[in-house]
């Protein structure tokens, strides 16, 4: 019987994939038939070092530094991504956060900020996801494929007190890939998002310990924060041949945090 989830040499991109989340699913596209996996990152040695990863999984890789939320840098991702490996057929949009150069300003509460601190949620988790779309989609319906998944959050589907300007991005991520997947149905593409709540990540590491965690998981049906792998096990599903008649959804892999109908 064929493997429905054997990506058949296909060539990812997986933006923010220099930890967590990101080089999780960057390492199950490897060990799951994936051609090349390119593993975007700000920081370009740690880009590098899950790009060896990579390797030694079985795929080939390409590390590239560039912040999302800038087009040129981009651009010049998919470039290269194109002279290396011909092109790029499966898109995850992870690089998330509140973008490379966070301030504490950016912690305030919405009505003391000023739009400054507002464009790094904009720019990473919102038009990043546009900057990247924008500049794998030529490529994808000249070969009449493609597959977009984009992490989101559960701040963008479910009210958080304090995090306005992400929840806002994460929301507009979601109603760009709706809007994608019914535009680019016909050239073969599927559009869907992963909505994501706490999960066990190097930077939230400190947030999911001891009496706090205890606290947190009291929201939780299934009482344990998620793992990279739970993120990355809908991801592949949705990048391979088994997801291949769905297309703009939002799936929630959140341990029963909220539902959707």
């Amino acid at each position: 019987m064929a493997d429905l989830l054997d990506l058949k040499g296909r060539t990812a991109l997986v933006t923010g994939a220099g930890q967590g989340v990101g080089r999780r699913i960057a390492l199950h596209f490897a060990e799951h038939g994936a051609g090349a996996v390119v593993v975007n990152d700000f920081r370009l040695e740690r880009a590098r070092k899950v790009a060896g990863e990579v390797e030694a999984a079985g795929a080939h890789a390409l590390a590239v530094a560039g912040d999302v939320g800038d087009l040129e840098a981009v651009t010049a991702t998919v470039r290269q991504a194109t002279e290396a490996f011909g092109g790029v057929d499966i898109l995850v949009n992870n690089a998330g956060n509140a973008g490379p150069n966070p301030t504490e300003e950016m912690t305030a509460p919405f009505w003391e900020q000023t739009p400054t601190e507002w464009h790094g949620y904009l720019g990473t988790n919102l038009y990043g996801v546009l900057n990247n779309a924008h500049a794998v989609l030529p490529g994808m319906i000249e070969r009449e494929y493609g597959r977009i998944v984009t992490l989101i959050s559960d701040a963008g589907r479910f009210a958080e007190p304090g995090r306005e300007c992400y929840s806002a991005a994460k929301a507009g991520a979601a109603g760009f890939t709706r809007s994608l997947a019914a535009s680019g149905g016909r050239y073969g593409i599927t559009a869907n998002c992963v909505s994501l709540a706490a999960t066990r990540t190097p930077r939230t590491e400190a947030r999911l310990d001891g009496e706090r965690l205890k606290k947190v998981m009291k929201r939780y049906i299934v009482r344990r924060p998620g793992e990279p792998e739970d993120a990355a096990n809908m991801v592949l599903m949705l990048a391979s041949d088994a997801a291949s008649w769905v297309t703009g959804q939002t799936i929630p892999v959140n341990g029963g945090y909220s539902f959707a109908l």
